[in-house]
């Protein structure tokens, strides 16, 4: 197969090898801020009782824990510091509206709501240039 000077077919595997790479980049840092996450509510003394819990395609919940005898929701935002918006404002009333969807679909498959009721918690992580990540938890947030 010849291509001429654009690049053609060349160019888009580079782009695809590109978009993958960026891609499994953002899956790293997601996980590597879930397990902090994780670690600060279990530091909190809560119980994580799911990671990733997803539901079809209706989405995923990052953390599902235990606080006492509520049910917790958790949110988990990661960002790199920079002119990027803060992780504890990337959830919106859409975001919302699915975590309070997804909450009720894990109670249908797990038996209904806890004595404590729901919450929605978010878990901010801000990744510094240098020194150590620091983790926000808000609860009830939705």
């Amino acid at each position: 197969m010849t291509v001429g000077a654009g690049g053609g077919a060349d160019m888009n595997a580079r782009n695809t090898r590109s978009v993958r790479t960026a891609h499994r980049a953002r899956s790293a840092l997601g996980r590597y801020g879930e397990t902090l996450a994780a670690r600060r509510l279990t530091q909190a003394g809560m119980t994580v009782l799911h990671r990733n819990w997803r539901c079809g395609r209706t989405g995923e919940i990052d953390i599902v824990a235990r606080d006492g005898d509520a049910l917790v929701v958790c949110e988990v935002k990661t960002r790199r510091a920079g002119p990027f918006q803060h992780p504890m404002e990337a959830v919106t009333a859409a975001k919302a509206d699915r975590l309070r969807s997804l909450a009720e679909r894990w109670l249908q498959e797990h038996g209904g709501a806890p004595p404590g009721g729901v919450r929605i918690d978010l878990v901010g992580v801000l990744l510094p240039a240098r020194g150590a990540p620091v983790v926000e938890h808000v609860r009830g947030v939705a």
